[in-house]
């Protein structure tokens, strides 16, 4: 029987930092250093996270909730918004298999119970996954070659739906 496990990185996972960091590298192209420079900053910030799948206590997936996400360096405009669901990624071995919907759902609960009310994200590969799990279109765009679009998710509307299913 398999075991699953998330664990919240913390500053000193400098292993879990590093591998995270190839798995951003080869996925994204994002340089080593950036990635654990970020994680290194996030994971001291109460308010933002880099969350970690483990199965059988090996690293197969990876998420963060962000204030900041490149989208604003390229379109400003979206600085309003805080509480970015950013770089889900789940290793190639284990896609296709429920985990990202798990580490999405899991940040958004952890999110609730930080008492945050809406996340956003940006996609270009993803949007079918994320309107599963309740994700709205707020705007589409362009980027160089990438046709991204802007999702929200209401949190608290979960909150009185769940009360009400009750």
């Amino acid at each position: 029987m398999s075991n699953l496990q998330f664990q919240i990185l913390q500053p000193a996972d400098n292993e879990v930092i590093e591998l995270i960091a190839v798995w951003y590298l080869s996925e994204w192209n994002i340089p080593k250093e950036r990635t654990v420079e970020r994680l290194k900053t996030i994971s001291r910030d109460p308010l933002q996270l880099q969350l970690v799948l483990l199965l059988d206590q090996e690293p197969i997936a990876t998420a963060g909730l962000y204030h900041q996400v490149g989208l604003i360096d390229k379109e400003p405009r979206f600085k309003i918004h805080k509480n970015w669901l950013a770089q889900v990624y789940t290793i190639p071995s284990q896609r296709h298999k429920g985990f990202g919907a798990l580490i999405c759902n899991c940040i958004q609960d952890h999110s609730q119970k930080l008492g945050v009310k809406e996340m956003y994200l940006f996609t270009d590969t993803a949007e079918p996954l994320y309107a599963r799990l309740g994700w709205y279109p707020l705007e589409r765009l362009s980027l160089g070659k990438r046709n991204i679009v802007v999702m929200k998710k209401d949190l608290c509307e979960n909150r009185i739906q769940r009360f009400f299913v009750s």
